[in-house]
């Protein structure tokens, strides 16, 4: 059996602050923007509960299967990532993603979305609730 790490959210502990976007958006790009954060905050009901989403990182990735040029694949570990320098900007795996996370940079014509920031994400350490934390399963190896 191997472990698998995984990002769970609980919505119940999320206050919509927001420092999990910043954090992501500052450790891929450079800058405080949540534009360009590769995780979302949904703000609903008024705001009066807020649901943070990221990618689950699927088992049978739609976004990896519509990409025509199969820059979105599966690393060793299980992640779905990108590689921008096959990327064509196409839109497709954002159009297809069931969680809204594969996202286009509109500038460079380019996806983007998580990556796992390499075992250790910086939203999880940035959250200061643990509305956001890293958990792992076990998976049995074929």
């Amino acid at each position: 059996m191997t472990e698998k790490k995984f990002i769970k959210t609980n919505f119940d502990l999320c206050t919509g602050c927001l420092i999990c976007q910043l954090a992501c958006s500052f450790a891929k790009e450079g800058g405080y923007n949540p534009e360009f954060a590769r995780l979302d905050i949904i703000m609903s009901k008024e705001n009066l509960y807020h649901h943070p989403v990221v990618c689950r990182h699927c088992e049978n990735p739609y976004c990896m299967h519509v990409c025509p040029v199969k820059a979105i694949y599966k690393d060793e570990n299980g992640y779905v990532l990108i590689d921008e320098e096959k990327c064509v900007g196409c839109g497709l795996c954002e159009t297809y993603c069931p969680e809204n996370m594969s996202k286009m940079n509109k500038k460079a014509k380019k996806a983007f979305k998580c990556d796992f920031c390499d075992g250790d994400p910086e939203c999880v350490k940035a959250c200061p609730t643990g509305a956001i934390e890293l958990a792992a399963v076990l998976k049995e190896e074929k």
